[in-house]
């Protein structure tokens, strides 16, 4: 809204908000179990650093590092084949709806862009938040 891409309407708004929810809701599932899986697997590593004299988020900040970047993977694969493989549902509603080829690919484009930043800005703040919690060794799942 901010850069005049999508007006302050709620039609507009709601939607748009609910997708980058959505794939934040997404990201933050996939970096922290995954985060959480490396820190057990490697835990003579992570206990190591420790004993160095480490700070837990330091010990655990390039398992941090891998989670989120892989948690962002599915989303970096949406985008890559878009429009070349898949139509997104967004572009196919508003040409559905009547509005322009044109018109479909920038609000397409802003949803593409949107997630990633909201997934990436996700996926950060629950592996730096873990990094400062995990000060044992995370408990196997039930």
């Amino acid at each position: 809204m901010a850069v005049g891409a999508l007006e302050p309407r709620v039609l507009q708004v709601v939607p748009f908000t609910a997708q980058l929810v959505g794939g934040a809701m997404t990201a933050t599932t996939l970096a922290g179990r995954r985060m959480l899986d490396d820190v057990r697997g490697e835990w003579a590593l992570v206990e190591g650093w420790l004993a160095l004299g480490a700070r837990p988020a330091q010990a655990v900040a390039p398992a941090g590092r891998t989670a989120a970047s892989r948690a962002l993977a599915p989303a970096l694969d949406q985008t890559r084949t878009v429009g070349l493989v898949t139509l997104p549902g967004a572009f196919v509603g508003l040409l559905l709806g009547g509005a322009s080829p044109l018109e479909a690919a920038r609000v397409q484009l802003l949803v593409l862009v949107g997630l990633l930043a909201a997934e990436t800005i996700a996926a950060v703040v629950v592996t730096r938040g873990l990094g400062r919690r995990l000060q044992r060794r995370p408990e196997e799942p039930a």
